[in-house]
């Protein structure tokens, strides 16, 4: 088989099954964390009992995360946030995106041949964002929250079930890529149970922690990118990281559903999808929105499905605000004709990582970082040890218009959607989830779910995902079988997925109720929650 013909497995669900000795929901009054692996929540854990923050904390464990949790997000990355400020009452979304490269060949790129390789890289965003929100929010200073990240690298830490399955899907790529070098082992992927140590990275992160950030983008480990880029064909130079992507400062989507207030974040992210799914489901009946049964598949399958289809046939520039058209999407007005419009088919017949952080002073933020697919470029520096993203791969190349349009320090497409969800004008509910597109339908799925089950069993319930064309993605096993048949009668395609899918995303919520913090990590992943330690 040419490498052309290649079944491309990223779709492809992992042979996993909920790890039962994690601590997947956790109570405390002091604070909580929660993240998609058990050593970033202890990193995350570690810095509020030291008195930081939440901002401290999730810097912590977003650094910890590029460690432990290469295959989805680190230095190479991007990242999103929102973050509510309680002494000044402000909810923030920061826009974190990366930039294209200042020397892309406009017009001779094509898509398919930039999913891997150094070309296939955008001018990495994370470590500015993660400077810039622990000096403008946070309590401590960079090394002393980069301690448990630096730790967990020169120490290391047990491979996963999880791990292990990703590392062997990707095996051939990995081999072929320069990252390979760090992630494999003899050529094979560490076993489940190995301690996996990365002396490289932790070089790299040591030299982060006492130069500062500005040394990725300015100084000696600029230089080595530099280096490794032109030794490698890759687009980026030092004049690209010399003008650091610092994150700018936006003001969140927001729209009530349910008498909670939902706040998110917008464009490039996938906020304004969230938005109109809960807009469109507000107008429905609660009963009528219960995935566990036929109609409520079909139902909610059909507002994931028109909430993605306009959004992309709206792209939307948050730096050129006449384009107006769509904030269509946002109205009350089109939601209603939108919930009209499925209302009438019934007369006739996504890789990212998450995590969510509250603190006992009432700040919360939710974070979402990757490096776009499964160990993005698979390329890595020999001299630095973090994955490039492979962010080309997130643009439009056809469209001169759109606002994605692969041009010189653009910025990619996204579909994070890190939310937080006020009740009584109180942060309540943290929340966002890895998955791409499968992002805000899980986010949705949860939300109409806290209204009648416990945080955890909302979490855990078999989740659906419905396609622009109309696939609905399930957990087919878990759920009736007269689902799918209804599915099909209203002429869904139905994708089977395995119980807690990989594929359908890894939800990471911490909510605050009668002065405690419950958190819950998604059993779909190595997550888990947990608050400061005595």
């Amino acid at each position: 088989m040419t490498a052309k013909n290649k079944i491309d497995t990223t779709d492809l669900d992992l042979p996993k099954k909920p790890t039962p000795w994690l601590q997947r929901i956790s109570a405390n009054p002091g604070g909580m964390v929660a993240t998609a692996h058990f050593k970033a929540t202890e990193a995350g854990q570690e810095i509020l009992s030291k008195g930081g923050n939440a901002a401290d904390a999730a810097v912590a464990s977003a650094f910890a995360l590029g460690v432990c949790e290469p295959a989805a997000s680190g230095l190479g990355g991007q990242t999103m946030v929102l973050f509510y400020k309680n002494d000044t009452k402000q909810t923030i979304a920061l826009d974190g995106s990366s930039r294209a490269p200042l020397r892309v060949p406009l017009g001779e790129l094509n898509k398919k041949e930039l999913l891997r390789g150094h070309q296939a890289t955008t001018v990495p965003s994370t470590p500015a964002m993660l400077a810039y929100l622990l000096k403008t929010y946070g309590s401590m200073d960079l090394a002393s929250v980069m301690e448990p990240a630096i730790r967990l690298a020169e120490e290391g830490f047990k491979v996963t079930e999880l791990q292990n399955s990703l590392t062997r899907r990707e095996l051939v790529h990995l081999k072929s890529g320069t990252a390979g070098q760090f992630y494999l082992k003899n050529g094979r992927a560490y076993s489940v149970g190995a301690t996996f140590r990365h002396p490289v990275l932790a070089k790299t992160l040591k030299r982060i922690a006492s130069a500062g950030i500005e040394d990725f983008y300015q100084g000696k480990i600029a230089a080595d990118i530099h280096q490794d880029m032109v030794k490698n064909d890759g687009f980026i130079r030092d004049d690209d990281l010399a003008q650091i992507p610092w994150p700018i400062e936006r003001k969140p989507l927001s729209c009530r559903f349910r008498g909670l207030r939902v706040h998110t974040i917008g464009e490039p992210g996938a906020g304004r999808t969230l938005i109109e799914m809960l807009n469109v489901a507000a107008k429905f009946p609660a009963h009528q929105l219960n995935a566990d049964t036929p109609k409520g598949a079909v139902i909610l399958s059909e507002i994931i499905r028109r909430a993605n289809i306009d959004r992309r046939d709206r792209p939307f520039d948050p730096n050129y605000y006449p384009q107006v058209q769509g904030k269509k999407m946002l109205k009350d007005e089109y939601a209603k004709l939108v919930c009209k419009q499925i209302r009438s088919r019934f007369k006739g017949h996504g890789d990212t990582t998450h995590l969510s952080v509250m603190d006992s002073d009432g700040n919360a933020i939710a974070l979402t970082q990757s490096i776009e697919r499964v160990y993005g470029s698979f390329a890595a520096s020999p001299k630095l040890g973090f994955i490039y993203n492979n962010y080309m791969s997130a643009f439009d190349y056809e469209d001169i218009t759109h606002p994605n349009y692969l041009r010189p320090a653009a910025v990619p497409w996204a579909s994070v959607a890190p939310t937080i969800v006020f009740k009584r004008k109180k942060p309540w509910l943290v929340i966002g989830s890895p998955g791409s597109e499968r992002i805000t339908s899980a986010i949705l799925q949860i939300l109409i779910r806290l209204e009648n089950q416990s945080p955890f069993d909302a979490v855990a319930a078999p989740r659906i995902h419905c396609s622009i064309k109309g696939r609905v993605s399930l957990e087919a096993s878990r759920m009736r079988d007269d689902i799918p048949t209804m599915l099909q009668k209203y002429g869904f395609t139905i994708d089977r997925r395995d119980p807690y899918s990989f594929y359908l995303g890894c939800v990471q919520l911490v909510i605050q109720e009668k002065g405690e913090f419950i958190g819950v990590a998604d059993p779909r992943r190595d997550g888990t929650a947990g608050g400061p330690k005595d």
